[in-house]
């Protein structure tokens, strides 16, 4: 129960980063209607979380599981998407905001058991492949972590690590970008510097942070098709665009530059 499959027909397979995600939808969903059916939902998918990804109080939690078993799928170091690291604070920030929510004490410590291997191991995320392509895959994950961190940002470790993982993600993209360069990272660094900042935790390097939304203005689509026109193109290749427009690189791109653009502070529940 609780559980929230990756695909249905069949439901064959559950992510521990998906149901995190959707924990923080479900809840700002709930905070703009004050519908207490979706602070059930969300409370609902976040003990599923703790119960099935990891049954036996481990210190990490198990990316994948299949379903309707719950086995763990097999880690594969070379794919983050396949690896129970870093990145994963993201998804357990869902715990964080199930507390605030609800002042339930039960949803403080898997948050923080995620923030302490996160903060462990996340100097060894990066680069983790020797393709530099996959390297640029795993920027747009370890950003993840970066914005994981900020329900933390005043604590002294939190802080100094988003100030070295801001400087880590910031120079490997510059290094792979004339070869291969992603929208969302633009978009994802751009507003971890923002919101760095606004928590008191790393000075905006304005700098860094200009370069960053000009080079990401730059993805945004103009086409006759309505489907693609004033999106973000995923990615490029040299001087080639990828063929590619999707929500999330869209929605990632849109609410960066917003933010940057912007007068005022926004609150993290925001961050997509």
């Amino acid at each position: 129960m609780g559980v929230m499959p990756f695909e249905i027909e069949p439901a064959s397979h559950t992510y521990f980063f998906d149901c995190g995600i959707i924990v923080r939808g479900l809840l700002a969903v709930w905070r703009a209607t004050g519908d207490e059916e979706y602070l059930g939902g969300a409370i609902a998918v976040g003990d599923a979380m703790m119960r099935d990804f990891s049954p036996n109080g481990s210190a990490t939690y198990h990316p994948i599981l299949t379903l309707p078993a719950k086995v763990p799928e097999l880690e594969d170091p070379l794919r983050w998407s396949r690896t129970a690291t870093c990145y994963q604070l993201k998804s357990a920030m869902a715990w964080w905001d199930l507390w605030n929510a609800t002042r339930e004490q039960r949803f403080c410590e898997p948050y923080e058991r995620v923030l302490e291997y996160s903060l462990a191991g996340y100097a060894a995320f990066l680069p983790g492949h020797p393709d530099p392509h996959r390297v640029m895959d795993r920027l747009h994950a370890f950003c993840y972590f970066l914005e994981g961190l900020l329900p933390r940002a005043k604590d002294p470790r939190c802080a100094a690590a988003l100030a070295d993982g801001i400087g880590l993600a910031a120079r490997y993209l510059r290094e792979i970008a004339a070869e291969f360069a992603r929208s969302d990272v633009y978009a994802q660094l751009l507003r971890a510097r923002l919101y760095a900042d606004w928590c008191g935790a790393v000075p905006l390097d304005r700098g860094a942070a200009e370069e960053e939304a000009r080079a990401l203005e730059e993805f945004q689509a103009s086409d006759s098709d309505p489907r693609i026109d004033g999106g973000y193109w995923f990615g490029r290749k040299g001087r080639e665009w990828l063929p590619f427009v999707n929500p999330v690189s869209a929605a990632f791109g849109a609410q960066a530059l917003e933010l940057w653009r912007g007068e005022r502070q926004a609150h993290r529940h925001l961050l997509i």
